[in-house]
């Protein structure tokens, strides 16, 4: 079951048992059919995987003899555990398990996707004769047929490193840890709300293709943070600590040490609510690696997804203005910014060694040194800009789910500076960090974005705390204006786990790495005028 009462942690445990093991829920069940495919009823539980190679081989035989030039499966099973705390109490803890598999046919140039979770081989044949016939269809009407990128056969096996499993981890103590962070949060004065979250998700795939490809995967992924609302004078305000989501295990959770950061980000959520508002004006602005991730993502990530480029999101959220004949002409940004695309960074969310496609994972460049040099493809696109190779950037979020191209591992390369010498050379700026509010357009050019917290910067020194500010540009006016990055050591890595795309939507997984970088004249408005 999933239990969601607010309720205190030792109520919870008396009420559910013995913890994880009574919150194991069944298959999470697809509904309804969709143009692209046909979903089957869910199976419950998890599932015996000893027989998944088998049961592939089975679908793609059947594939096959539908007269399909090619075909693949994704057989999966997922584990997805949230514990979550609000203010001095559990308000939610979820542990769910979806098991099914996803059958892609293409005939004639022509996809037919359709997925099932009854795990017999009578019942994986009849999903693969439903791809096999909805490609079929979609021939008759395909106007311009795919043309697969070619990719080398591979027999391989993925697993995620990490030190501690989070699902070993007992359900008490995730609990009493959210719990005494929330705690701890409160012991200073101003602190109206608290809240705190730790999350993880075990994905066990089985990839197999018609080519011969054959990859087993065992990924791994947590995350989570916490935070604090301070009220004062008809205001109020937050301060957030992010556990990033990366390919790890919990023991990033013990690096983070929670209970001691608590007090710092307290502290920082009441002065945030007394501190003053900048004029709006223009303002040097020196940006930290978890902002910076979320303004990659949004304009540079999404711009650079070849699919979106060519249309294909046309509909729902947008194109780009990065279109394929600005590649290797066009200035996206200064010198000092080079973005490069690494799916095989450790730790990364999108370092998963192989992607949907069947695809090995790589790094590549996106930006160089200022100009637009890439795009993320999958093996469907690649060919439209002449590249003989996908860049392996096809991700579904579940079995249920079509693959699609989804941002890389995108990050900015290191410079030379450090965060000091970055705040030396401004005499009236503002230093930004963590993620918060934005607003970019569909075409990914005119933008906005907010922050977690601020600081002025006065004569090359950092000052006091400011509060609501909001800047907004154009990407490449904004991305031109980029005149310094710090070194290595200032990197950090910040991912996404809900990153909307698709119709019917999914949510993808990337991370974005950085270091504090600086950008000239950037212009702050008011965000209530």
């Amino acid at each position: 079951m999933e239990h969601t009462a607010e309720t205190s942690r030792r109520q919870f445990i008396k009420t559910c048992g013995c913890g994880a093991a009574a919150l194991y829920v069944g298959g999470c069940a697809t509904t309804g059919s969709e143009s692209t495919g046909i979903a089957h009823a869910s199976a419950a539980g998890p599932i015996p995987k000893d027989n998944w190679a088998a049961l592939a081989q089975s679908a793609l035989a059947r594939v096959q003899k539908g007269g399909c030039e090619y075909g693949d499966i994704r057989l999966i099973e997922t584990r997805t555990q949230s514990v979550r705390a609000l203010d001095r109490r559990i308000s939610g803890v979820s542990d769910r398990v979806s098991a099914g598999y996803g059958i892609r046919a293409l005939y004639k140039g022509a996809w037919g996707f359709a997925a099932g979770s009854e795990f017999t081989p009578d019942a994986i044949r009849a999903v693969a004769g439903d791809a096999v016939e909805i490609a079929r269809a979609s021939a008759t009407l395909m106007k311009t047929p795919v043309l697969l990128a070619r990719e080398p056969r591979h027999r391989r096996q993925v697993t995620t490193p990490f030190e501690i499993d989070p699902f070993s981890v007992p359900l008490a103590d995730k609990c009493d840890l959210l719990l005494a962070t929330c705690e701890n949060l409160h012991h200073r004065d101003g602190i109206a709300r608290s809240r705190g979250n730790l999350w993880a998700q075990r994905d066990v795939k089985h990839f197999a293709s018609t080519e011969g490809s054959v990859i087993d995967f065992d990924l791994l992924a947590t995350g989570g943070g916490f935070g604090a609302t301070a009220v004062a004078d008809g205001d109020f305000q937050s301060r957030s600590f992010t556990l990033p989501y990366l390919r790890c295990g919990y023991e990033q959770v013990n690096w983070a040490d929670f209970t001691n950061q608590a007090e710092r980000i307290a502290e920082q959520a009441v002065e945030k609510v007394h501190a003053k508002k900048p004029p709006p004006g223009k303002y040097d602005l020196v940006l930290d690696p978890a902002h910076l991730a979320l303004t990659i993502h949004e304009s540079c990530g999404h711009p650079t997804e070849l699919d979106r480029v060519l249309g294909y999101e046309a509909n729902y959220a947008g194109t780009s203005f990065l279109t394929p004949e600005k590649l290797g002409k066009f200035r996206y940004g200064s010198e000092h910014v080079t973005l490069m695309a690494d799916n095989t960074q450790p730790r990364g969310l999108a370092s998963t060694g192989f992607d949907d496609d069947g695809v090995a994972c790589q790094r590549w460049p996106i930006v160089d040194r200022g100009i637009l040099v890439g795009y993320s493809t999958n093996r469907e696109v690649a060919n439209q800009i002449d590249e003989r190779r996908s860049r392996g950037s096809n991700r579904a979020d579940s079995w249920s789910s079509v693959p699609i191209v989804r941002i890389s591992n995108i990050g900015l390369e290191p410079g030379k500076a450090t965060l000091d010498s970055l705040i030396e050379g401004v005499e009236n700026g503002i230093l930004i960090g963590g993620m918060g509010s934005f607003s970019i357009d569909q075409k990914r050019y005119n933008f906005q974005f907010g922050g977690d917290c601020f600081w002025e910067i006065k004569n090359g020194k950092r000052g006091a705390m400011l509060k609501d500010v909001i800047y907004q540009g154009i990407t490449p006016e904004f991305w031109a204006s980029c005149d310094g990055v710090a070194d290595l050591a200032h990197r950090r890595q910040y991912g996404f786990i809900n990153c909307g795309k698709g119709q019917p939507g999914q949510s993808g997984w990337m991370t974005h790495a950085a270091s504090h970088a600086r950008f000239r004249g950037v212009n702050v408005i008011d965000p209530r005028a």
